[in-house]
């Protein structure tokens, strides 16, 4: 048995959580926070035996689609940055962050 946690993005978050349930596969959804912009996740945590992990990894690579958008940068009180350093820059996020644990033990009550 093995454990997939997978955090995408809120807006690949349904059509991940659809295709999940059309393939029978159980999961507790979470809501989290990116560190990096501070943005909204959504965390999935998945228990699955080990044959069906590969079938589980194409759902959530089909559902999880990396986008482009522009942020502004913290602002910084060091005074020696050009004036050029507030200003929006374009970066890539979404996707999927996928980690696939063993699990020893599973109990379900």
């Amino acid at each position: 048995m093995k454990l997939v946690t997978a955090i995408v993005q809120d807006k690949d978050a349904n059509s991940l959580g659809t295709a999940l349930i059309k393939a029978d596969v159980r999961a507790t959804r979470m809501a989290s926070t990116g560190g990096f912009l501070r943005s909204g996740n959504t965390t999935f945590s998945i228990g699955i035996e080990d044959d069906r992990v590969p079938e589980v990894l194409e759902i959530i690579k089909a559902t999880s689609h990396s986008r482009r958008q522009f942020m502004t940068p913290a602002a910084s009180m060091d005074v020696s940055l050009e004036s050029t350093a507030s200003m929006p820059i374009e970066v890539q996020v979404g996707g999927a962050t996928v980690f696939v644990q063993n699990v020893e033990e599973f109990y379900h009550f």
